[in-house]
């Protein structure tokens, strides 16, 4: 006669507290709670062999076809009376993209005295079974024990699953359990039989494993850092010579550190860093090492910045912002893909009240936009913040690779365009923000801009701060004026500029037959020198200055689709010299000084005039020569 456990155990707790009343109001006898008989389970070990055992029952996962199991007389192992069917639905079937399920013990089993759960297993083709096993319950799942990828065909054959610990199954409810889909969108049947558990005397001893096997250092972590261990598997040898590798619960595990100041681990197998210094974490399943060891090295907090990124200026009409504080950001599916082989972690921390990601571990990172990619064919630059406490002198450096899925949108398909930009010391800095404005025609090889999906961010610099993330398109006028020079008026002889008294006379369009349109135009009330369509353009002074004992030649300019800018000096002969600007590569002013030396052979003892050659549209201001 079978035991009705719930109504055992309901018994004995009203027992419990019937006896702990008595205590109380007599306390002339004592029985202590172990005398209690504990609750036992039966030891049964068959699943479902010819019809399901009495206290089994199924239970369907969500999102499955509900109507994928059902018990089958036709096709069964062995000439058995009946077996398990498993209609596989095909892909985007209403009722359900996939088959799954539960077999539980609705009173539990007691399974501690087998080695290992073993069906028979067929199909009507050859197929991918993704997930079998057993310990889910539909609850905390403690003791699961799963096979992934189980290769079935048209024959019937053996499936071993091996216990790793089978002590902690006294109490087990979650007795089979499988999920799986399609083959190329289109379903199948298949068919297991004889499900039970057994004691095998020719299955290996089975040992366990976690990080897939794999001595791992982790390095870098700090205080309050966690770790969680994954890759737990069993292993044993199968009747056929093979090894049979399974994933198991953290459940089965019993780990350590060798240093508890250093990390602790939970049962769950979650690594917190306490403090500076190098613990082992090892583990044992039923009292035998595992055999691998995750090597913590914990250093003390790693230097962040205390100051928040520069407050982005630029109209948000002229913004395609990812991640900033001052925008409104576009979608962004996640700024940590986790690809395999990346040992990026990031998370999401405030600096003055700004929100900043950080990267620890960074060999590169995968961000993607895919759900909404983006379009930015009519955008100029990609900008980005970024601070790191790493050694940034050479070869060290920071790299950005941007990626569109091309027309199809979609990743693959022969249209996808990539470039990748590498940032290296001088701009790549320590200890400060560094604000990269990068031109997308830097990006040669991202030859179309409409479907931008995914950013990659790599090099040697482990720690980074990003902030800003933004594509942008430059505004073709200054939205401010230059920057007012405060050099002393003694120390200056004024070409261009409305912070001084200009050398009278001066033309600023002589006729030298250029295309180049002249105008000026005021800028925050600020007179401004505009050359539209350049190619090449003169200034005749008003009179010709001996500008020994002066030191620099000093200017403002400003450009947005430039490519090609010089300044010329020339003295009576002609004798001409000229010097290459930097080509702008943001919406900003720049402001250079450049020694009047670099001018040689020119007699600075007698300059007549000046010359500017390149090409775009360049504003112009505080042109001037400085002691």
């Amino acid at each position: 006669m079978r035991t009705n456990t719930t109504n055992r155990f309901t018994s004995m707790l009203a027992f419990g507290l019937l006896a702990a009343s008595l205590l109380v109001s007599t306390s002339c006898e004592k029985r202590a709670l172990e005398d209690l008989e504990p609750i036992s389970f039966p030891a049964n070990p068959d699943v479902f062999r010819d019809d399901f055992t009495p206290d089994l029952a199924y239970a369907a996962f969500g999102g499955s076809d509900v109507r994928a199991f059902q018990v089958d007389r036709a096709v069964t192992y062995n000439n058995s009376l009946q077996s398990m069917r498993f209609d596989v639905p095909d892909a985007n079937t209403p009722t359900g993209s996939y088959a799954g399920g539960v077999f539980l013990s609705k009173t539990g089993r007691n399974l501690s005295g087998y080695n290992a759960l073993t069906f028979y297993i067929k199909a009507t083709q050859p197929a991918t079974i993704a997930t079998l096993g057993f310990g889910n319950d539909f609850g905390a799942n403690r003791n699961l024990v799963t096979l992934s990828g189980m290769q079935v065909n048209t024959n019937w054959k053996k499936v071993i699953i091996p216990i790793p610990d089978a002590t902690k199954l006294s109490a087990e409810k979650g007795l089979f359990y499988y999920a799986t889909g399609p083959e190329n969108g289109r379903g199948y049947t298949f068919w297991i039989d004889e499900v039970r558990f057994e004691k095998l005397g020719t299955l290996g001893a089975a040992t366990s494993v976690f990080n897939g096997g794999r001595d791992t250092v982790i390095s870098g972590l700090e205080p309050g850092d966690r770790v969680t261990i994954s890759g737990m598997q069993v292993i044993a040898n199968l009747p056929t010579g093979v090894n049979q590798v399974a994933d198991i619960s953290p459940n089965y595990f019993n780990f350590s550190t060798s240093d508890s100041s250093v990390a602790r681990v939970d049962a769950a197998g979650v690594v917190t860093v306490i403090g500076p210094g190098t613990a082992n974490i090892t583990a044992t399943v039923n009292q035998k090492p595992t055999g691998n060891t995750m090597r913590i090295n914990a250093v003390g907090s790693v230097p962040g910045p205390v100051i928040k990124a520069p407050v982005p200026t630029r109209d948000a009409a002229n913004v395609l912002s990812l991640y900033s504080n001052a925008y409104n950001n576009v979608p962004v599916d996640t700024w940590n893909t986790r690809w395999q082989f990346s040992t990026a972690d990031n998370t999401f921390i405030q600096v003055q009240g700004d929100d900043v990601i950080r990267y620890k571990s960074l060999n590169f990172v995968g961000i993607e936009f895919t759900s909404q990619t983006i379009n930015a064919t009519t955008m100029d630059g990609f900008h980005l913040d970024i601070w790191t406490p790493d050694n940034t002198t050479a070869p060290n450096n920071f790299k950005v690779l941007l990626v569109d899925f091309g027309p199809n949108n979609v990743f693959g398909g022969g249209d996808d365009k990539s470039h990748e930009v590498t940032i290296a010391a001088p701009t790549l800095k320590s200890n400060q923000w560094v604000s990269l404005d990068i031109p997308l025609s830097s990006f040669t090889g991202l030859t179309t801009r409409a479907n931008l999906a995914q950013l990659v961010l790599s090099g040697t610099i482990p720690n980074l701060y990003l902030d800003n993330v933004y594509f942008y398109k430059m505004s073709t006028v200054p939205s401010a004026p230059a920057p007012t020079p405060t050099y002393s008026a003694a120390t200056v002889v004024s070409v261009f500029s409305d912070a001084y008294t200009n050398i009278a006379g001066t033309n600023l369009n002589p006729v030298w037959g250029q295309a180049t349109v002249v105008t000026q135009v005021p800028i925050g009330g600020n007179n401004t020198l505009v050359y539209s369509n350049l190619n090449y353009q003169g200034i005749e002074l008003g009179s010709n200055q001996n500008l020994n004992g002066l030191n620099f030649l000093h200017l403002d300019y400003y450009s947005v689709n430039s490519t090609s800018l010089r300044v010329f000096l020339i003295s009576p002969g002609p004798v001409e010299k000229s010097f290459t600007l930097t080509v702008p590569t943001t919406a900003g002013w720049n402001s250079v000084d450049i020694p009047l030396s670099n001018f040689s052979p020119v007699n600075l003892n007698n300059v007549f005039q000046l010359k500017f050659e390149g090409n775009g549209t360049i504003y112009l201001d505080n042109i001037l020569f400085r002691l």
